[in-house]
């Protein structure tokens, strides 16, 4: 069999290039063995995929976590504004929710990757269930795709296989085995936008507890990593939530660091405001025990994990409470201490952190610089940001960027 190129890989990147070189009248196979096409994607955004953030390219940059400046060329060819435009173009109907974030109006992630994979179909796009076993070169150059199957002779070939999250819908680590293979460099692969597991008996305790409108410190090794404001979540195995998620994006090196999340239960109140709050509370419950005293500062399930950082005696009465207690009750609000021990496993991870070293690959055509007709697209790039839609726009662009440029003759 022959093609120009083939894709490895039918998930959001690899049918986007798929489609976007086919469009350019090359004849596209693509390779997936799943059932379905898009399955990851049918699955982000918690089955309501959040197909980019509204928002410019400056901000995407800014939400990268690792190699913006590698992506930053892809981005400004196909920014946001393009990726809307374009999936309005397919008949996906689209609504920008808080913080920018763009969802299908349908809520269905399933519409989302129904409706790339018609178009790439429509495109020209060829799918075959095959497994690509090796890329083949001669002379470092792409030759043939060995698969499942038999050979397919092509001048060039695309790696979109993603990353090792989610290995349910395929995410195994294929693609990175097939670029080394090719010489390629894989930086260390590690879960990212992943809740966090502690030790701390209070997290177990206080599983369900949704807190809102708090800020949210990460430190390594005492050095501040990372802090926004928004929601998190206690759960048995620690801690989860939005905040969280991002936070773990600066949480990587577990084996030789000690990370600390430390919480402002009370942002929106200066320690001087929040001690006279407390007061306040404190004359209203006087002949009460300081553990019942708590009961208008925070969620009933967290009385306890406050009063034992506090180190206050749960059965102190409110009236006897010394002005140093007191201190540590406002300090403990301000600054309650969650220790981190780690990521929770690969398999709850949103996405990757790691993968294809991105010195090895052009930024203006997403090609290898070691391999010529090699290109990679989408989450197998060592390329990661936080929640919001940002991910799926850096696949988005990387595919239309190598899309683009696959078998383009250099001038």
């Amino acid at each position: 069999m022959k093609a120009d190129a083939v894709v490895i890989g039918g998930g959001a990147s690899g049918l986007l290039l798929a489609a976007t070189a086919a469009q350019r009248g090359l004849k596209i196979i693509l390779l997936e063995p799943n059932d379905k096409l898009g399955r990851k994607l049918r699955l982000t955004g918690k089955g309501r995929c959040n197909i980019t953030n509204d928002c410019d390219v400056a901000e995407v940059i800014s939400n990268i976590t690792s190699n913006k400046k590698f992506v930053k060329t892809a981005l400004y060819n196909f920014s946001p504004a393009d990726t809307i435009s374009f999936f309005s173009s397919i008949g996906v109907k689209m609504k920008t929710e808080r913080g920018n974030r763009v969802f299908p109006l349908s809520d269905s992630a399933d519409e989302v990757a129904d409706k790339l994979a018609s178009f790439a179909k429509s495109s020209g796009v060829i799918v075959s269930k095959a497994k690509a076993e090796s890329v083949l070169t001669d002379n470092g150059e792409v030759t043939s795709v060995l698969t499942s199957k038999g050979k397919i002779e092509c001048r060039a070939c695309a790696v979109c296989t993603g990353g090792l999250s989610y290995p349910g819908t395929g995410s195994k680590g294929d693609g990175h085995k097939i670029a080394s293979m090719l010489g390629h460099k894989i930086t260390a692969c590690r879960p990212s936008l992943v809740a966090l597991v502690s030790e701390d008996s209070f997290c177990s305790d206080m599983q369900g507890l949704s807190l809102k409108n708090i800020n949210l410190s990460a430190f390594e090794d005492g050095k501040l990593v990372y802090s926004d404001f928004g929601e998190m979540l206690f759960t048995h195995f620690g801690v989860s939530g939005p905040l969280v998620l991002s936070a773990s994006a600066h949480m990587q090196s577990f084996e030789k660091c000690k990370y600390e999340l430390v919480l402002d239960l009370k942002p929106a109140l200066s320690e001087k405001k929040l001690d006279i709050r407390v007061l306040r509370d404190f004359e209203k419950y006087k002949n009460s025990a300081f553990k019942n005293a708590l009961a208008d500062l925070v969620p009933k399930s967290m009385v306890s994990a406050i009063i034992t950082q506090t180190g206050i005696p749960s059965d102190t009465a409110v009236n006897s409470i010394t002005n140093q207690q007191r201190k540590a009750l406002v300090q403990t609000l301000k600054t309650f201490r969650i220790n981190i021990v780690g990521p929770l496993n690969m398999e709850s991870a949103i996405i990757t952190s790691g993968g294809v070293d991105t010195s090895e690959i052009d930024p203006r055509t997403m090609q290898s610089k070691l391999v010529k007709g090699l290109f990679f697209a989408g989450e197998i790039l060592d390329v990661d940001a936080y929640t919001g839609g940002y991910n799926l726009q850096i696949a988005w662009s990387t595919a239309r960027m190598a899309g683009n440029n696959l078998c383009k003759e250099e001038k």
